[in-house]
């Protein structure tokens, strides 16, 4: 069987299992997973700054969290407005602030890149508690309309059902994965591996190094935004909690465990998240506590994540293939 041929059998059996999901593990579950789905889309939208261009942001949470306030905004306010147009306007929101901040974000690297993203997002919490005649303050926007998905003459489809909502939340975060997925596999995508390991290069060859970087910052904070928007969607609300500091090392956790320098490191890190979150709540109320632990010992004796490590175990179970005439060298 061939490498193409195991890829479509496994990719059609994933579909199969996506589909049949919540008629087999009921409600609760599927909500349990419509949350992993976000979270790792958002964890995916982080490492293509940090895994792929090398930045490290602090702050990714005011995208999630920009995105979600512009869909919930929107369908407080615009009567009528249908539920794709409502996500286009809380990817509209996330790409409007990135397209603020770029210019100035573009031109710093390192630590002052991260500490810049950690004030803005601090100044986006803020705001977003004092500005309670809009953001509703510590309350948040909830009980907003949520709108069928309907095509006209065709369907209508009850989003307020748990399992239609997660086929629409799978559809949507899958698609969006996907795109970022095929991104890091363009020229496009070398590109910006080449920013990350040698900007000097990269400028020396011809690529204007600040517009690449201006690029990807904001697919990241675009698709941060659809994370945010399908969660509030999914929430029926949306609270300063999406914009606090917390909430961006969330990503930075799952990336971290899951492993920075793979493109499906996050989603597994967002899955090991959720699988300690969920399992420690049942004892605990210091979910926090034990995630940080858990990173802790992640970072002294498994820096490159959890696929880092399962790649060093699989070159050493690797057998050693010795040249015709040569000799193995002496351990």
């Amino acid at each position: 069987m061939t490498p193409a041929v195991r890829r479509w059998i496994g990719g059609g059996l994933a579909l199969a299992g996506l589909l049949a999901y919540p008629h087999l593990f009921g409600i609760y579950f599927t909500n349990v997973f419509v949350t992993f789905g976000i979270f790792a889309l958002y964890a995916v939208s982080f490492n293509l700054l940090l895994g792929y261009t090398g930045l490290l942001s602090f702050g990714h949470a005011m995208y999630f969290g920009a995105g979600g306030y512009g869909t919930a905004l929107a369908l407080t306010h615009i009567k009528g407005l249908p539920l794709l147009p409502a996500l286009v306007i809380g990817l509209a929101a996330a790409l409007a602030l990135a397209a603020l901040l770029a210019p100035l974000m573009v031109r710093v690297s390192g630590t002052a890149f991260s500490m810049l993203h950690l004030a803005f997002a601090q100044l986006m919490f803020v705001l977003a508690l004092k500005l309670r005649a809009v953001t509703g303050g510590e309350d948040g926007i909830g009980g907003f309309r949520i709108p069928p998905l309907s095509i006209p003459g065709l369907v209508s489809i009850d989003m307020k059902n748990p399992s239609s909502f997660y086929y629409f939340a799978a559809a949507v975060l899958g698609l969006s994965i996907l795109v970022l997925w095929f991104i890091t596999k363009t020229p496009f995508g070398s590109v910006i591996v080449g920013v990350r390991d040698n900007p000097r290069r990269v400028a020396y060859l011809g690529y204007r190094v600040p517009s690449t970087k201006a690029v990807v910052y904001l697919l990241s904070a675009g698709f941060a935004g659809v994370a945010g928007s399908v969660y509030a969607l999914f929430q029926n609300l949306i609270s300063a909690d999406a914009l606090h500091v917390s909430n961006s090392f969330i990503p930075v956790s799952m990336t971290m465990i899951g492993g920075i320098g793979s493109f499906f490191g996050p989603i597994l890190g967002a899955a090991i998240f959720g699988v300690i979150s969920e399992l420690t709540s049942r004892y605990t109320e210091r979910v926090d506590l034990v995630v940080g632990l858990i990173l802790i010992l992640v970072i002294m004796y498994a820096p490159l994540g959890f696929m880092g490590f399962v790649d060093t175990i699989r070159a050493r179970a690797r057998p050693r293939v010795v040249p015709p005439g040569a000799t193995e060298p002496a351990r």
